[in-house]
């Protein structure tokens, strides 16, 4: 009894570090990210908002597509720097939005330009459930 126990413990210890080390690297999956948006919003992702939010403009100079295209399927171009920018869908670009650092980063520099501000969790949310739907 006391070695089922033992393998028990272990087994639930092994799960546990399983759990939480893609958290730990910065890992995580466009889908993933896409929840924990739609959950801190408390509302699902709306592909067409995002779509509309994504290729508008919203007082300032450029549009999402400015830089990244419309569709975003393709190597895009910064507007003002002419530097390159990797296509944002997932379909197309397997790292984009697999770091949630990297994809905070971004969101908070881009909307910035963008909108003015930092977009919240239901752009966010609508945005990336956008993205994820681009084949």
């Amino acid at each position: 009894m006391a070695n089922k126990l033992k393998h028990t413990i272990h087994l639930t210890a092994l799960v546990a570090i399983f759990a939480v080390m893609p958290a730990l690297a910065g890992d995580t999956t466009p889908a993933a990210q896409l929840a924990q948006w739609e959950t801190t919003a408390g509302q699902r992702g709306d592909p067409t908002r995002g779509q509309t939010f994504f290729t508008q403009k919203h007082g300032k100079a450029w549009s999402c597509a400015s830089c990244h295209g419309a569709p975003p399927s393709k190597t895009g171009e910064h507007a003002d720097t002419g530097k390159r920018i990797k296509p944002l869908a997932p379909a197309y670009n397997d790292t984009a939005f697999t770091k949630l650092a990297k994809t905070e980063k971004w969101f908070r520099r881009n909307c910035q330009d963008v909108v003015g501000r930092e977009c919240n969790a239901a752009e966010k949310a609508d945005v990336l459930s956008y993205l994820i739907g681009v084949k």
